[in-house]
């Protein structure tokens, strides 16, 4: 997504605990919390093990979105069995993708500015007939997202629409960075011309 959008990130993948961290906040917690816990965890993980010459001036962008439906709150399914589950129950109905997203910006290897922001996107799902669900579930790719689909891989052939923001379904909100970049005093004219994609 950001490269599309012009930028070329270093993708550094955080050793946080997500299990961990959303049991921390306990089973009644608020999706929006959750999500946006998530988000600052991972950021400030990557933020303190990046080499210090990236850290003299960079931006960290911690992500993480859950489906939330039924009232409950839906990560990447832990196995086949689960992902068909899911998309039996969600079949035909929406569901709201929470995202959080935490931004930290570094310059001489300190952290300048820190904030978070969530955002709730709404998922229509259609309904996969069954041979077409179990051909899905045969490339792995719903036992890597969030939700168990995507909207612009084999899943977007499943999803009927969605209102709010299509990007933050698709992985990163690229109105949530804009508007963090904003108030940290940036913009991305400059992340363009500081980083090519």
């Amino acid at each position: 997504m950001l490269r599309g959008a012009g930028i070329d990130p270093l993708v550094v993948v955080s050793g946080v605990d997500e299990d961990a961290v959303a049991a921390s906040l306990g089973p009644h917690a608020d999706p929006v919390d959750v999500v946006r816990s998530l988000a600052q965890a991972k950021a400030e993980d990557v933020a303190a093990r990046l080499e210090p010459a990236v850290a003299t001036d960079c931006v960290v962008i911690g992500c993480d979105s859950m489906l939330y439906i039924d009232g409950q709150l839906a990560g990447k399914p832990p196995s086949v069995d689960e992902a068909r589950r899911r998309w039996q129950s969600m079949a035909g109905r929406t569901g709201q993708l929470h995202t959080g997203h935490s931004l930290i910006w570094l310059q001489d290897n300190e952290i300048r500015h820190q904030a978070a922001e969530t955002a709730v996107t709404t998922v229509r799902f259609g309904t996969p007939t069954a041979d077409d669900l179990e051909a899905y579930l045969a490339t792995g790719e719903p036992l890597r997202v969030a939700g168990g689909f995507t909207l612009d891989g084999l899943g977007g052939w499943f999803i009927d629409g969605v209102d709010g923001d299509p990007s933050s379904v698709i992985g990163i909100s690229l109105p949530l960075v804009r508007s963090l970049l904003a108030g940290a005093g940036l913009s991305v004219a400059a992340l363009w011309a500081a980083n090519p994609g």
